[in-house]
């Protein structure tokens, strides 16, 4: 038996269609509507009903994409059908086909498993020194295993295991210090990385075309820094729980965390995964696209009597709704510049800041702060990301300021903050393994966006304009 709809189930249902068909059809007032066409409108109504339904997550995501995209086509947003389709030609999107593969694959063959053991196992029996080598590991597992979710999703069990043996409940200091970590700490060693996920993906597609040596020189530094950042104020804030109550014997050389001789899927996916890294490290050297390594990886991965992978289990847990996610955030945005929607609202944002032009940290900061309350709006990444970053780029340019530093710090602010158990993908089946409440989340969450604004403009800023993107050109 069907149980009956409650009131948030029903709003949530009814206002991602309200939304569109306001936009769509409500009069404007006197001298808003300038400079709006109808093309961009009915971009801009289907672009709202993408990002409604993203917030309020009343449809799967892969889906809202998809509605979107023919939305654009029957509403005429789109000019054309390959128009509308245009992130489906995008090399970005076979990119992450390609490392999402190679992460499957490592995570398949046990590799990625083993190189977690052997990090705890330098950790010993403190307390301290497992919670520092669990935020050193964020960055250093990324670089075998980009994904968060994927990285996420092995670890979580072996710093469980290693907390139900020291006796701990679940609503502990230490718990929740460890837990909140990995549901929102360990995503931003991912985004320093080209390779590591949908956020660089689809925030690289947007701001242009990148080389992995590029975007790793540009947002390892601020995404790394709010990663040391985060974590010293967690243990502080937790820090009591951190002194326990009896010497903690070592977990960590027991039979569970014991390491056995190399097996050949491992050495494999080694060789594959080191492979695929000296691509991306050299691009500089031979031009190849990111997205040429990955996919020769893939072709290896999934290669019989040579690979890791067959073509049942590619096409089974790859995870498809994130190809599709990408390709048509990315059409839903190129949309938005190419009708014009984005350049309007840049000028409506522009009004509400041209009183700052003269003043770049301070456009900035109204950007940042903007992207801020888009980013509590908006929990679903990459619906943010397509909506944030062409307006910053755009209200930055007819500021004065450059634009890819405007696009870098909506994406630095943004991707810094997880605000909800479901803003981040494996936050769901972290989070609930400390008893975090909402509140704990979101007020980690406030916390992370003073952290991302403070380091966006005592680092990053000034660290883009010494590698050559100063905020004024």
């Amino acid at each position: 038996m069907n149980r009956p709809l409650n009131q948030i189930q029903i709003f949530k249902m009814a206002l991602p269609p309200l939304v569109f068909l306001l936009l769509l059809l409500a009069p404007l007032p006197a001298g808003l509507a300038d400079g709006l066409s109808p093309q961009g409108r009915r971009t801009l109504a289907v672009m709202g009903l993408a990002v409604t339904l993203w917030a309020t997550e009343a449809l799967p995501i892969a889906v809202t994409g998809l509605l979107g995209v023919v939305l654009l086509i029957l509403t005429g947003g789109s000019p054309d059908l390959s128009s509308a389709l245009y992130g489906f030609s995008q090399p970005v999107a076979y990119f992450l086909i390609g490392i999402l593969a190679l992460g499957l694959a490592v995570h398949r063959s046990g590799l990625a498993e083993r190189l977690a053991m052997l990090l705890l196992r330098c950790a010993g029996g403190s307390a301290r020194m497992v919670y520092l080598q669990m935020l050193l590991s964020f960055a250093l597992l990324t670089f075998a295993l980009p994904s968060a979710s994927t990285r996420g999703a092995i670890m979580v069990h072996i710093y469980e295991q290693i907390l139900d043996h020291w006796q701990l409940s679940r609503d502990s200091a230490l718990y929740q210090a460890v837990m909140l970590a990995m549901g929102s700490l360990n995503r931003l060693a991912s985004t320093a990385l080209l390779a590591g996920g949908i956020t660089p993906v689809v925030a690289s597609a947007l701001l242009g075309d990148f080389s992995w040596t590029r975007w790793f020189l540009l947002m390892s530094l601020p995404f790394y820094a709010n990663l040391v950042i985060g974590g010293g104020l967690l243990y502080l804030h937790y820090r009591a729980g951190f002194r326990l109550e009896r010497p903690a014997d070592s977990l960590l050389t027991g039979a569970a965390l014991t390491t056995q001789p190399l097996r050949l899927p491992e050495i494999k996916a080694g060789i594959i995964t080191l492979g695929t890294a000296l691509l991306w490290f050299t691009d500089f050297a031979h031009g190849l696209h990111p997205a040429v390594p990955a996919l020769i990886a893939l072709t290896v991965i999934l290669t019989p009597g040579i690979g890791l992978l067959t073509w049942r289990q590619f096409e089974t847990d790859i995870g498809w709704s994130n190809f599709f996610v990408i390709a048509t955030t990315l059409s839903l945005a190129h949309a938005l510049v190419t009708s014009g929607a984005a350049a309007w609202f840049s000028s409506g944002l522009v009004g509400g800041v041209g009183y700052l032009d003269g003043e770049p940290l301070l456009v900035l900061l109204a950007l940042a702060l903007t992207a801020a309350v888009v980013r509590l709006l908006v929990p679903n990444i990459a619906g943010y990301l397509s909506l944030v970053i062409p307006i910053a780029m755009a209200t930055g340019a007819a500021l004065g300021l450059n634009p890819l530093v405007c696009g870098m710090a909506v994406v630095v602010v943004g991707d810094s903050v997880v605000y909800y158990a479901a803003g981040s993908t494996s936050g769901v089946f972290v989070f609930q393994r400390a008893n975090l409440t909402g509140w704990h989340i979101f007020r980690f969450g406030l916390v992370m966006t003073v952290v991302a604004i403070g380091v966006l403009f005592a680092i990053a800023v000034p660290y883009w304009g010494l590698v050559g993107e100063p905020l004024v050109k």
